[in-house]
């Protein structure tokens, strides 16, 4: 698993790149009460706002991580937003996304990295 600055976390699996929020985000933003994803086939460019979560504390946009295009989307988090914050780097995960340049990955951090970024 990788993860942003943004407090996001991808896994890759093949060609396929699964991303959602941190656990340190969703308890940053509390309960959740509305999710908006992308649609299923558009291309996205790093840091395009492509996602919008709002909680009891806040309204926040998430960024594409990276170049691609989203291939999925998780429907049962836009039905069901505290799903979020019940299992964040599980079943609630956000979309699925090919990307353009697959070792961009690699460049993303790594656990220790993001753990001494949120401290």
């Amino acid at each position: 698993m990788k993860y942003t600055e943004e407090h996001e976390w991808l896994l890759k699996e093949g060609d396929t790149v699964t991303v959602g929020i941190t656990e340190h985000a969703a308890t940053e933003l509390g309960d959740l009460v509305f999710v908006e994803l992308p649609e299923e086939g558009i291309l996205v460019k790093k840091d395009q706002e492509i996602v919008v979560i709002e909680s009891v504390k806040a309204a926040s946009d998430i960024m594409a991580p990276l170049d691609g295009q989203i291939l999925e989307v998780n429907s049962a988090i836009v039905d069901n937003p505290t799903l979020v914050n019940e299992d964040p780097t599980g079943e609630a995960w956000f979309f699925k996304m090919k990307l353009d340049k697959p070792d961009e990955y690699d460049d993303l951090l790594d656990e220790a990295e993001y753990k001494a970024l949120i401290g």
